[in-house]
């Protein structure tokens, strides 16, 4: 909605007087004749007046036109002492009839109208669209950006169901808001838009934005209401199903089943090798397990897949590991969200666990890099000295790291230590934030590692040893506590 003084400035005119913000929006312009109703008190029309009748029209309509901006064609004098005799806010384009002001005034404020009505399209499609791909999350977040501003949803109660910006920030102001609660405000200027209607009065979108076009900004919200109202009242059936497909894959990698063949016939899988993959996003509002999910569904392949903390981990043929691959880079490409993928080598169906730890170290280096996809097959240094390695000499590279064994005789919290630490080209900030830990915690670790393996993080020759013993660990690094692969004992 066009501000007032942008229409000045757009006719080259003054304006006079304080009785109107100059931010107020403006929702029409007319003449005196056609005045009946202030519509909105938030908006003030523009009354397109001729100097000689002003007066009359004061006596007449003096109410209403306190409340709207009187347009006139007089000279800057003039029109200042028409502003201070009668009180009103005047905006003089000097020299201008008013049968041409009126329809210069009109087309303005329809051209602004329309371009509003334009934003408000494009950014519902865009609304819809992550709806798809994140859900919820993902539509307040988009909503938040693009309000410049931040946004709660409650649920009918009060209680907080997501936030995005800074809205986690003023729950407390929201809740307030929402509920009507007669206590102060701290954050004003909020708006509450209803997720539903009456008794099916679902959910409450709080917003605060900092845009002038309240127009835009209320009708885009609206638009969101109406969505996260559709999205709300769609029962997810499927937490059964993720809950099933978390169990196989736990029984699938840890050799908990005797025959895995048997079991993946049952989920409609025969072949006799898979790959694994791991795919995530940088932005927490896209929910990739839908999206994988999607993909599996295009090509016709079954829901092996399963949540794992940030990111999905995937069991697929390995003829079709390239289409997931073209998907993730066209979606980064499409969509501007930055995915990134890792895929394992081939493996039995009795070694799953082998590539699906291969595929977390490959995503491990597309995050590194930058890049959207990596394959363990293209890192070609570490896994060709490891390929060649007989038992005996993987036992004897590995034995350099016997000294972090805990007393069950497996390799645990040290141990994944290193390997992170590693990972992380010796970055203690990105090591701490990704274990969780303190960097003084992090500190006492490394220098306890030393103390037990004799192995200097300084030096780098032992970096390069301490890397390619862990690499030849049977771990799963990632995991809270490592458990050894099938193929190998330590």
């Amino acid at each position: 909605m066009a501000r007032l003084d942008s229409i000045a400035r757009l006719v080259g005119g003054r304006l006079l007087g304080t009785g109107i913000p100059l931010d107020a929006p403006v929702d029409r312009a007319l003449t005196v004749a056609d005045l009946q109703v202030i519509g909105h008190p938030d908006f003030v029309p523009l009354v397109v007046v001729e100097q000689a009748e002003l007066a009359a029209v004061m006596g007449e309509s003096g109410a209403l036109l306190h409340q709207a901006v009187v347009v006139l064609g007089t000279t800057v004098d003039a029109a200042a002492r028409l502003a201070e005799l009668h009180g009103i806010t005047v905006l003089t384009v000097p020299g201008t009839r008013a049968d041409v002001l009126l329809p210069t005034l009109v087309g303005l404020l329809h051209a602004e109208q329309a371009a509003n009505d334009r934003l408000v399209t494009t950014g519902t499609k865009v609304l819809t669209q992550v709806a798809r791909t994140g859900g919820i999350g993902a539509v307040l977040a988009e909503l938040a950006v693009r309000l410049d501003g931040w946004a709660v949803l409650l649920d009918s109660h009060g209680q907080p169901i997501t936030s995005a910006g800074a809205g986690a920030l003023h729950l407390r102001d929201a809740t307030a808001v929402a509920l009507r609660r007669p206590v102060r405000v701290r954050h004003p200027g909020l708006d509450v838009y209803p997720v539903g209607s009456g008794e099916d009065l679902s959910a409450y979108l709080v917003i605060a934005s900092r845009s002038g076009a309240r127009s835009r900004t209320r009708d885009l919200a609206s638009q969101a209401a109406a969505l996260l109202d559709l999205l709300l009242r769609t029962h997810d059936h499927s937490v059964a199903e993720r809950l099933g497909r978390s169990v196989l894959f736990t029984a699938l990698l840890e050799g908990a089943v005797e025959t895995p063949a048997a079991l993946l016939r049952r989920w409609g899988v025969r072949e006799q090798e898979l790959v694994a993959i791991v795919v995530a996003s940088r932005i927490k509002s896209v929910e990739v397990e839908r999206l994988v999910t999607r993909w599996f569904d295009d090509i016709g392949w079954p829901h092996l897949l399963t949540g794992d903390r940030d990111r999905v981990v995937a069991l697929v043929r390995t003829d079709r590991s390239g289409d997931i691959e073209s998907r993730v880079r066209e979606f980064s490409a499409g969509a501007g969200v930055a995915l990134r993928c890792g895929i394992g080598s081939p493996a039995r169906l009795d070694a799953l666990a082998r590539s699906v730890a291969e595929a977390r170290e490959a995503y491990d280096v597309a995050v590194r890099q930058g890049d959207a996809v990596v394959r363990y097959e293209a890192l070609p240094t570490v896994r060709y000295v490891l390929d060649r390695l007989d038992p005996d000499a993987r036992a004897r590279v590995t034995g350099i790291l016997d000294g972090l064994r805990g007393a069950n005789g497996r390799h645990g919290a040290l141990t994944r230590t290193l390997h992170t630490y590693l990972s992380e080209n010796g970055s203690w900030t990105a090591t701490a934030r990704r274990l969780g830990i303190h960097r003084q915690t992090l500190v006492a670790r490394i220098e306890r590692i030393h103390e037990l393996t004799a192995l200097s993080m300084a030096n780098p020759d032992d970096r390069a040893a301490a890397w390619l013993a862990v690499r030849a660990l049977p771990l799963d690094p990632d995991a809270d506590l490592p458990s050894p692969s099938p193929e190998w004992t330590a």
